[in-house]
């Protein structure tokens, strides 16, 4: 069989987690089986589409890899690739149905629909259409028009057996056909719905798998009801486990951020993205800005291949013990039968884990090449960076180590480095240098490296080990007020790498300056 999968989100919001791993999953699958992946819109409903949402879908998985064989941008054999100019087809087809006798023209009223639902409900039983307002015969279609009312077409669905799916992440699923609604297929303006539609396509792209989330299990019924009554084959079906919230087994959405920041690991992910975001301009707004978002974690400088590891590990694995894969390693590791049935619990701090260690892994170019955008972004170096800007930087980068956990962490490190005179943190003020006999410290300190031959860290640190011996204090005593008087706050790469970042003319200046602020 020539594998070909689509993935076919509807432009209706940004890339959500969950719509990454459903991608991803259909990505492996074609990469491991030498097939197709293809992109497909399904924008049919217009009424909920957003034009500037497809830029970040595209942009998205592009950014993460995904890349795509047929579909917008790329093209192919299947051409269109919206569902939005495909309707033709799609109404080709619910005639078909109509001729066929597996749909009828309906012309009941919502009011009536309703006080159907309600009768059957009061009497404790399923609801299911009577069909009362079923024009089976051009005669009742005239007789129904004549009335004033517009007609839909509904899919009549069996009223007994059973439908059985092989589905290969769930195994033996049975439907009964009797639970089945008469869905609408086609509205009375002539234009198809997603059901109908999304069929149609998976048959004209000759689709061989439909992998999707298992919010979509409920759908197979009707789907594989059109696809049967047309003709048509179906596909393998797989439905995923369901991205949950964090320590829950309820779907992640995007619009409940206020209710996931209550989860402390979220609330750290997401709080340190807002500090990121608010250095570089970019103001954090809760419809995009938001860690169920893909963009949050573009903008905030995560490595998009930690995204994809961590994305893979939602739901399948490989075996009890590994973690990290590389491209390739995972797609030939990948395999539906590893899939798990049960939701998925999205873990922040488990995907934070797997971006350190990649990061921890990058070489220091990959990793200035990353970083210094940020930096032109915060205003703190020119577009391009000069030579000195980005010598600095890199020495920044390498005296941080595994401080740096993802891109955007370069601008608390090395915002300091890169100003003459760094904004002092009140806080830090308070705490480490206006204590009684600080100031004199300093200046005694200032005048013990000042002679240091070689303004590196090895030197430096033998230097200031002496003098807090000679002083008779504890080294941290010294190296904490001397810290904040380099950089305004109590966190940064490690003293003696300050100091040699900083040459030994900016560091004395620094030193004299901030024996004015201390005690």
């Amino acid at each position: 069989m020539t594998v070909r999968t689509r993935f076919a989100p509807s432009p209706t919001g940004y890339l959500h987690i969950g719509g990454v791993r459903t991608a991803l999953f259909n990505w492996l699958f074609a990469r491991k089986h030498g097939g197709t992946f293809i992109l497909r819109i399904d924008d049919t409903d217009a009424g909920r589409n957003v034009e500037e949402a497809l830029a970040p879908i595209l942009s998205g998985l592009r950014w993460l890899g995904i890349d795509w064989d047929e579909g917008p941008e790329v093209g192919g054999p299947c051409a269109p690739y919206f569902q939005s100019e495909r309707a033709a087809g799609h109404r080709a087809a619910a005639e078909r149905l109509l001729a066929g006798g597996h749909a009828y023209r309906d012309y009941a009223r919502p009011e009536e629909l309703d006080e159907e639902r309600k009768a059957a409900q009061a009497a404790g039983r399923p609801f299911l259409y009577s069909r009362r307002f079923a024009a089976f015969t051009p005669d009742d279609a005239a007789r129904f028009e004549a009335e004033g009312r517009q007609g839909v077409v509904r899919l009549k669905m069996p009223r007994e057996g059973t439908l059985v799916i092989d589905d290969a992440v769930r195994g033996r699923v049975e439907f009964a056909w009797d639970r089945e609604q008469d869905h609408v297929v086609q509205r009375a303006d002539g234009s198809c719905l997603y059901h109908l539609a999304s069929v149609v396509d998976d048959h004209d792209f000759r689709i061989s798998h439909v992998i999707r989330a298992e919010e979509h299990l409920s759908n197979t019924p009707r789907q594989a009801f059109i696809a049967m009554a047309l003709g048509y084959p179906l596909p393998a079906y797989a439905h995923l486990p369901l991205v949950a919230e964090p320590g829950s087994r309820t779907k992640l959405s995007k619009r409940k951020l206020a209710q996931y920041l209550k989860n402390p690991d979220f609330r750290q992910v997401a709080e340190h993205g807002t500090r990121i975001a608010e250095r570089i301009g970019l103001a954090p707004e809760a419809d995009t800005f938001n860690p169920v978002i893909v963009d949050f974690y573009r903008e905030v400088g995560y490595l998009p291949w930690a995204i994809d590891n961590a994305m893979a590990l939602l739901g399948w694995s490989y075996d009890d013990k590994t973690e990290f894969f590389s491209r390739d390693e995972l797609v030939a590791a990948f395999t539906l039968e590893r899939i798990n049935s049960s939701p998925a619990s999205f873990d922040p701090k488990k995907l934070w884990s797997v971006q350190d260690h990649y990061m921890h892994a990058l070489p220091v170019d990959d990793k200035l090449a990353l970083m210094l955008p940020f930096l032109v972004k915060a205003g703190l170096v020119d577009a391009p960076a000069t030579p000195g800007q980005t010598a600095i930087v890199r020495r920044v980068i390498e005296a941080s180590g595994d401080r740096l956990k993802v891109a955007g962490d370069i601008l608390a490190y090395a915002d300091f480095f890169l100003v003459e005179e760094p904004p002092m943190d009140p806080k830090a003020v308070e705490q480490k240098l206006a204590k009684p006999g600080v100031a004199g410290l300093l200046g005694r300190y200032a005048d013990a490296i000042r002679g240091v031959a070689s303004f590196e860290p090895g030197p430096l640190e033998e230097a200031t080990k002496a003098f807090a011996a000679a002083e008779g204090i504890k080294l941290g005593d010294l190296v904490h007020p001397v810290r904040v008087a380099l950089s305004g706050r109590t966190v940064g790469p490690g003293l003696y790498d300050c100091l040699a970042i900083l040459g030994a003319p900016r560091a004395l200046e620094r030193l004299e300056r901030a024996r004015a602020q201390a005690g």
